[in-house]
């Protein structure tokens, strides 16, 4: 009898980001919040006198081109001032209690006038026009840094930032992993969409549970094995042609090696924890090299479209035979 199937979805673009910075402050849902709706330029002057002791400030799309007029604000802690137009961070020196600055999308140039916002433990200045990571020196508290989508070249001047849980560094010039190694709190580290040519210089971040290397230049997978909580690995859309070097990694429950050269798997019967294997785009063309998947009885969703044993009519039967326990195949659930 053949596999009943249910469509859900095309394949996902397993695109890993991290913008969901709200997630960190919940709790102050019940706070006072100032929201200007984007409709023309706000008046910054104007707002603040209308509640200088409010916690939370959102002048997000509001064409605003320069940061001025801040001063009444004694108590914010959430400053939040997503696109708009400015070129510059200026004035913010008074505003010591902040928390989280968001100024994501706009066209900063520099990181600059920070030295103050000694509280900060969130800042995104991702999708701006930065090319160095630069005079972060005095914000150690800082936990998650967006830079996201600029024109930076070295990963540089952070390795005083020791509380960081939280590193985004995606779609950028980048071409070597280096300097962060005393970054050992470091529970996320994105590096998407760089030209890093090695995995390297991880050795001493002993607590990264998420690593996205996707899109770069990667061939060989290596220099994981002290990454012993690792449990996401993303490196699809590089240049790897062999499974291997994971015998340390015994947590990983998503392992994502999508548009890569793979003509087999294999060194994966160790991973008795993975739940997710994404192997499509590859050129796995033979059956037997399937049998391996025997060994991982946790799996519940894997990936195989697009290889060569994909194209055969019994594909999604002779998989259901070797792994009777899936639940996914190529984005359609099995029952």
């Amino acid at each position: 009898m053949e596999d009943e199937i249910v469509e859900i979805s095309e394949e996902p673009q397993l695109v890993v980001e991290s913008k969901s910075l709200e997630d960190e402050y919940e709790q102050a849902a019940a706070l006072p919040v100032i929201i200007i709706p984007g409709v023309q330029e706000a008046n910054i002057e104007e707002v603040v006198k209308a509640d200088p002791d409010c916690y939370e400030l959102d002048l997000n799309h509001n064409r605003i081109e320069k940061l001025e007029k801040f001063e009444l604000l004694t108590r914010v802690e959430r400053l939040n001032l997503r696109w708009n137009l400015i070129k510059k961070i200026e004035n913010l020196h008074i505003l010591t209690s902040l928390v989280k600055l968001d100024l994501y999308d706009n066209q900063i140039t520099r990181l600059e006038n920070l030295d103050s916002l000694v509280n900060l433990e969130i800042l995104d200045v991702s999708f701006n026009r930065l090319t160095k990571i630069e005079n972060l020196e005095n914000l150690l508290k800082l936990k998650k840094l967006y830079l996201v989508s600029n024109r930076i070249t070295k990963i540089e001047n952070i390795t005083m930032l020791t509380n960081l849980t939280m590193l985004d560094l995606g779609d950028n010039k980048i071409k070597k992993i280096e300097n962060i190694n005393s970054l050992i709190n470091l529970r996320q580290l994105f590096l998407a969409r760089n030209k890093i040519i090695k995995i390297e210089n991880l050795d001493n971040l002993i607590n990264i549970e998420l690593l996205s290397l996707q899109a770069n230049r990667i061939v060989k997978i290596e220099n994981l094995q002290n990454l012993t909580k690792l449990t996401q690995l993303y490196l699809s859309e590089n240049g790897i042609e062999r499974v291997e070097n994971l015998t340390n990694n015994l947590q990983l429950e998503t392992l994502d090696l999508a548009k890569n050269r793979l003509k087999s798997i294999e060194n994966i019967n160790n991973l008795v924890r993975i739940e997710e294997l994404w192997l499509n785009d590859n050129s796995i063309d033979n059956w037997k090299n399937l049998q391996v998947l025997k060994e991982n009885r946790t799996l519940k969703t894997i990936y195989l479209e697009h290889n060569p044993v994909a194209d055969e009519a019994m594909y999604r039967l002779k998989l259901r035979d070797i792994a009777p326990w899936l639940e996914e195949i190529d984005a359609t659930l099995c029952r």
